[in-house]
């Protein structure tokens, strides 16, 4: 029970004893650091039922909690501000009953609840994974984890868009300029040589296009007609027809890419339970068509065309089917989220973790699928990011202009290696070890750096920025974990045993943040924002670094003292450890 529920129900009945009045709801807020308080009741909404001065209203009510609830030991009111101080007493209760508790602040499953499946990354198959991809799998990832640490059982999945034009581009520019080259015979991982035929595809169909604009065309009909897009065009008919040798350049290129990707996806510390792809989804959802025109959800053109009309929802007349009778990307997402329900019947809910330029397409997805009936479409959830750009601007990958994940990776653990060489804290380290720290420090870094920004929002990424070992940043809360680490190694006695003592203010507060911890992924989860965790997870940190500068730890001869604030750090440390999980970040235990 947190101390808001202890406190409500008191406050209800100070309110009715004192005047006469029921109220169903007490509005509580953290109280101001410059005010004496452990919590605040905010006494403005009571005027609306009690007419009266604030002031003597909330001393009336702080009155009454001092005589009748033994938690509360004193308070002070500040306008229409009741701060409410809390004893000592309640205080170590709690501490003393989470202290063993390695997963507090997580809930359970049970059994009898629905899932939730999370889909991220759904990368086309023309390039290797870059940073766009990083935060989109990143926030996908930590969301997965956030959920089911709320106490839901979770089902990570993705789509990988494995057909359509883009493939015929790049496979026409390796035929065209390739020299048949594999990923073996040019030393290149195959998601970077994919990549790679992918710009050159674009130089020669620009080159192309002139050509044909020097000749007399129009700039539209060069782009329509340049050899290089036809060709394209005709590989994509020829896979639709499943022209044999099509179809195995097509796999054999796309397993070249997949490879790549799931070298990205263990080094960035990501993972699945399920994949689809669109080569084999593209069709779903057309069955579904016909059962929307019986039911009068759909709506059949005189060209064949079958439409959805949701302009009374305040969108637009949305096409489902061709006049040729194939389907459209949204029929495909249609099929395919009903198909996951198929597959994994104890779905009642998905988060599609998507980029906004996809906000309206999603919107529409979400309603179709609600008219159509499906229960679980109410629990749908866009989960909408901003884009991620660099100083020097957008990234295009026809233009080769991106940023690689692995190269990302690499570099970040690279910065991370210098700064901490300069710091020189690694005596005695190996140098696997120091790889292995570098490699922390460097990830923890870009993570952090990513999801502690509220998803909706754009970032402008700065690496040496991200690895400063000062301010909220991953590498500050890693050192402070590390630091307990040493204090916790240089801790040579027992320090099990409850302790019973007066708290000092800092204590107090470490206590109070730690308390928040539960409410914090919650929160999380409701919000699908790993921010709220990774913000939490820095609020933490500064206040034990607060405490670690005013009170000896170690050095504290009173040893109930000395044991309890051990056991303080021990918790902290747990709390990090478990709060930086949830964000897919290692803690090293030295640093």
């Amino acid at each position: 029970m947190t101390l808001q529920e202890i406190l409500q129900p008191h406050i209800s009945t100070a309110v009715q004893t004192t005047f006469g009045v029921t109220i169903e709801k007490v509005e509580f807020q953290a109280t101001r650091k410059d005010f004496e308080g452990d919590v605040t009741m905010v006494i403005f909404p009571l005027l609306k039922v009690i007419k009266g001065n604030p002031v003597e209203i909330g001393t009336k009510i702080g009155d009454y909690l001092v005589a009748n609830v033994s938690q509360v030991t004193s308070f002070n009111v500040v306008a229409g501000f009741l701060n409410i101080v809390i004893s000592d007493d309640y205080y170590l209760d709690f501490f003393n009953n989470i202290r063993q508790n390695d997963l507090f602040g997580y809930g359970t499953a049970t059994p009898s609840d629905k899932a939730v499946m999370v889909e991220y990354s759904s990368p086309n198959t023309n390039k290797p994974l870059h940073l766009g991809h990083v935060r989109n799998n990143l926030l996908g990832y930590s969301v997965a984890e956030i959920i089911k640490a709320s106490g839901k059982k979770v089902y990570k999945t993705q789509i990988i868009n494995d057909r359509g034009i883009h493939i015929g581009e790049w496979v026409g520019a390796w035929r065209k300029v390739g020299d048949g080259e594999t990923p073996g015979s040019c030393g290149l991982r195959g998601d970077r040589l994919v990549g790679r035929k992918y710009v050159e595809f674009d130089k020669i169909y620009k080159q192309e296009i002139a050509l044909l604009i020097a000749e007399g065309k129009t700039e539209e009909e060069a782009k329509k007609s340049a050899p290089i897009i036809l060709e394209a065009q005709q590989m994509l008919l020829d896979w639709e027809a499943g022209k044999p040798e099509v179809i195995e350049l097509w796999k054999t290129m796309n397993q070249w890419v997949y490879d790549g990707f799931a070298e990205t996806y263990k080094n960035l510390g990501v993972d699945f339970d399920s994949y689809y792809y669109e080569s084999n989804t593209y069709l779903l959802g057309k069955e579904v068509v016909q059962f929307g025109l019986e039911k009068g959800i759909f709506e059949k053109d005189p060209d064949g065309s079958v439409w959805i009309d949701l302009t009374a929802d305040g969108l637009d007349r949305k096409i489902v089917l061709r006049s040729d009778g194939t389907a459209v990307y949204m029929t495909q997402d249609i099929g395919t989220a009903i198909q996951r329900v198929k597959d994994f019947p104890d779905v009642g809910g998905m988060v599609y973790t998507v980029g906004n330029e996809q906000d309206y397409h999603f919107k529409v997805l979400f309603l179709i699928l609600k008219k159509l009936g499906f229960e679980w479409a109410e629990n749908l959830y866009h989960l909408s990011y901003g884009m991620v750009e660099l100083p020097s601007g957008k990234m295009k990958s026809r233009e080769g202009t991106v940023v690689d994940a692995d190269d990302l990776m690499q570099e970040m653990t690279q910065t991370a290696g210098a700064i901490a060489s300069e710091l020189g804290k690694l005596e005695g380290y190996s140098q696997q070890e120091k790889d292995e720290l570098y490699t922390t420090i460097g990830l923890g870094a870009l993570k952090y750096y990513i999801l502690k920004v509220d998803p909706k929002k754009q970032i402008l990424f700065n690496p040496e920025e991200s690895v400063d070992f000062a301010g909220n940043t991953g590498p500050f809360i890693q050192y402070t974990y590390a630091r307990i680490q040493s204090i916790l190694r240089k801790a040579e006695f027992d320090y099990s045993q409850n302790c019973n003592i007066n708290l000092h203010s800092k204590e107090k507060e470490l206590i109070k943040q730690l308390e928040l911890f539960p409410e914090v992924i919650q929160n999380a989860a409701k919000n699908h924002s790993p921010a709220l965790v990774a913000n939490y997870t820095y609020e933490l940190v500064k206040e034990y670094n607060s405490f670690y500068q005013t009170v000896s730890i170690l050095g504290e001869e009173d040893l109930i003292k000395k044991v309890f604030r051990v056991q303080l750090s021990h918790k902290v440390a747990i709390t990090i450890k478990l709060a930086f999980s949830l964000l897919g970040i290692s803690v090293p235990d030295r640093m």
